[in-house]
């Protein structure tokens, strides 16, 4: 396993990450979550994320109790705020109120004295951005969190938060989560050259696509039943991707990957988002120890010149059929 800065902190984390996004306190069982966690120590894995929200605190405590038997200084932990934990108004989004309160929540879930990455979960439209970044401050103060990041901010808001964290002599933003693959790409336009200018580092969330960029589905097929697309309850933006003339091109990559890497499509996918310099981790979830060991390979795979220009005129031909994000 290879490792990286997380944007201009001194903090090194994995090249693969390892989330807990619809899978620990939900579709996966403890005792699952807990060999696929040992699994991916066993790999050199130290970046590990969840959030409040997910199954409401459930994967916290999952996550939480499994790191429990590692060393602290071990792993690398990020939870993130923002979503709805109650039905009172101010149970939800980024006013100072509700992230002292779920840090605290956080803390107790996870079983930990202190968070290494705290992010927020999406930008508050009704909380003033400066009053965000000051509680955020204030918890690094504390030594309740280390670094604090935000998750799918835009270019202008990740770029006036810099601005406020300058003007207030705040500890500085260290990181975005967006989702990134080669389906989706628009971080490259405006978040990725922001970001890198100013020093954050991208921990990318959904890098094989819900799963399309594993080759599990196939063109004219019926979906598998045991896929994610064929769960009612989380199968969401994977239906925008199972479209006959997206597949046919994501066999093509599959095929690319096989003939001229001898690697998985998963692989060949996670090696191309970690191309990126301003990437720091790509998150990859799990159902299986299997799984992690098999991503975890993309961190020794490297793209040669001409094989991303082969990969980028596939893309080209995707770019029609993709829907807007």
């Amino acid at each position: 396993m290879k490792y990286r800065r997380l944007g201009n902190s001194g903090m090194k984390i994995s090249e693969i990450g390892l989330g807990s996004w619809l899978t620990y306190g939900e579709t996966v069982g403890n005792q699952n979550a807990k060999e696929i966690i040992h699994k991916a120590f066993d790999l050199g894995i130290n970046f590990f994320d969840t959030a409040n929200a997910y199954n409401r605190g459930a994967a916290e405590k999952v996550v939480g109790e499994i790191l429990s038997e590692f060393s602290r200084s071990s792993y690398v932990l990020a939870t993130k705020v923002y979503f709805p934990m109650g039905e009172g108004p101010n149970d939800r989004g980024l006013s100072r109120k509700h992230i002292i309160e779920q840090c605290e929540a956080s803390l107790t879930r996870l079983g930990v004295d202190y968070i290494d990455l705290y992010q927020c979960h999406r930008f508050d439209e009704e909380t003033p951005t400066e009053e965000t970044l000051m509680a955020l401050d204030d918890l690094v103060r504390q030594g309740k969190i280390l670094y604090y990041g935000v998750s799918e901010w835009s270019a202008a808001q990740i770029t006036d938060a810099v601005h406020l964290t300058k003007s207030r002599n705040l500890h500085p933003l260290v990181s975005n989560q967006p989702i990134y693959n080669m389906l989706v790409r628009y971080i490259e336009k405006e978040v990725l050259p922001v970001s890198e200018e100013n020093g954050i580092g991208q921990v990318v969330f959904s890098p094989l696509a819900q799963g399309i960029l594993t080759g599990k589905y196939k063109p004219g097929h019926e979906i598998p039943s045991d896929s994610r697309a064929a769960n009612e309850k989380i199968n969401g933006l994977i239906q925008t991707y199972l479209k006959d003339e997206i597949l046919e091109r994501v066999a093509k990559l599959e095929a690319l990957a096989k003939n001229e890497l001898n690697v998985k499509l998963s692989q060949l996918a996670i090696a191309w988002v970690l191309r990126q310099p301003g990437v720091s981790s790509a998150i990859v979830g799990a159902s299986r120890p299997a799984q992690v060991e098999e991503n975890a390979k993309a961190s020794d795979i490297v793209l040669s010149e001409a094989l991303l220009e082969e990969i980028s005129g596939i893309l080209q031909e995707i770019d029609g059929f993709l829907p807007k994000w």
